[in-house]
């Protein structure tokens, strides 16, 4: 196959495809289980809603799918309703690890040490603002904070621009 013949993609940016497919409930996943992974994040995650007893099993039973089995979930206890110590996914007890701390992420655990960092984009996020912070998050490139993405993402409320443009 010649040169000519290969699709060229740059190599830090999602196909388009994959922008148009980004809807509530969908995770971006960038998988490097090397230790050198220089991104701030491995991922990012739109749940649906706020009950991670119902968004949280489809994750875990995709990263098992890429990563085997998933021993620990760290989420910000002040994002979620209601959050029970451990939940069994796939006949797996995964432990639930809570932490107020307000950071926009999910830390998935596989194995004793082995630490996958994730953006999560809030439920009630419009679609285009989601496509692009989940596109930043999965950069390898990466260096900035999920919180710091999502308020780069978020477009002025309808109201501000009104008031700016009169």
């Amino acid at each position: 196959m010649a040169d000519s013949d290969t699709p060229h993609r740059p190599p830090l940016l999602l196909p388009d495809a994959i922008h148009q497919a980004v809807k509530p409930g969908t995770a971006l996943l960038r998988l490097e289980t090397t230790r050198s992974r220089e991104g701030l994040l491995d991922g990012a995650w739109w749940p649906r809603t706020r009950d991670i007893e119902t968004e949280l099993p489809a994750l875990i039973s995709t990263l098992t799918e890429h990563l085997g089995p998933i021993t620990r979930v760290g989420v910000d206890a002040s994002a979620w309703n209601g959050l029970p110590t451990r939940l069994v996914i796939d006949d797996q007890v995964v432990h639930l690890d809570s932490d107020p701390v307000g950071d926009d992420t999910v830390l998935i655990t596989r194995g004793h040490n082995d630490h996958f960092a994730l953006l999560v984009v809030p439920p009630d996020t419009t679609a285009d603002a989601a496509r692009q912070a989940m596109a930043r998050a999965v950069r390898a490139d990466n260096i900035t904070e999920a919180a710091q993405i999502l308020i780069a993402t978020t477009p002025e409320p309808e109201d501000s621009a009104a008031d700016a443009a009169g």
